[in-house]
């Protein structure tokens, strides 16, 4: 029997983020993350390294890198939408729970187990991290999308700032603190 999960994952790079936005260049979910993969295997070794945690960097990183996996059966819903307001929030987490076992039930049964907890993310610790990520890649996103002149972007990186500023992961302080200044640099203020 023929499965379809890495078909369906491959199909990441057909969703689009950021919809309702005016964007300089659009962005999918494959590529967003890759990038959440990437900032949350950092702030995974920083929590470690800097401030005793125990996580373990590379499940953090594989779980960023299907954490929006779901939105290939779902779509990218906007986030004013989303969090509007709880009960919309709360059918989409039970859509996004029925998207992620449609994806595992795509796999032989055999192999399932290796790809739920990367899928569903039941570790509070490694969800916390990849939320942060998560937020990390959308204020990232927006200062490209400034850097751009696309003020379309001000207010969202606005609020996207101060939802970063609230977040208790103390890795994330740190990179805010350590690297985040970075990204607003052109390529030659970099070298």
């Amino acid at each position: 029997m023929p499965y379809h999960f890495f078909p369906m994952i491959s199909r990441m790079r057909y969703i689009s983020r950021w919809g309702l936005m005016r964007n300089t260049f659009t962005e999918n979910i494959q590529e967003h993350s890759h990038q959440v993969a990437v900032l949350a295997h950092a702030l995974a070794v920083i929590q470690n390294e800097r401030f005793g945690g125990q996580t373990d960097p590379g499940a953090v990183a594989v779980a960023a890198l299907y954490h929006d996996a779901s939105e290939i059966l779902t779509g990218d819903m906007p986030t004013p939408i989303k969090y509007d307001n709880p009960d919309i929030q709360s059918a989409y987490r039970q859509v996004e729970s029925v998207a992620e076992q449609k994806l595992l039930s795509m796999l032989p049964p055999d192999l399932r187990g290796a790809y739920e907890e990367a899928v569903t993310i039941p570790d509070p610790e490694i969800r916390a991290l990849v939320k942060a990520a998560d937020k990390l890649s959308a204020y990232l996103k927006c200062v490209e999308e400034l850097k751009a002149g696309n003020t379309e972007f001000k207010k969202a990186r606005e609020q996207t700032y101060a939802a970063l500023l609230q977040n208790p992961v103390p890795a994330l302080k740190y990179f805010m603190e350590e690297f985040l200044p970075g990204f607003e640099l052109t390529l030659d203020e970099l070298s």
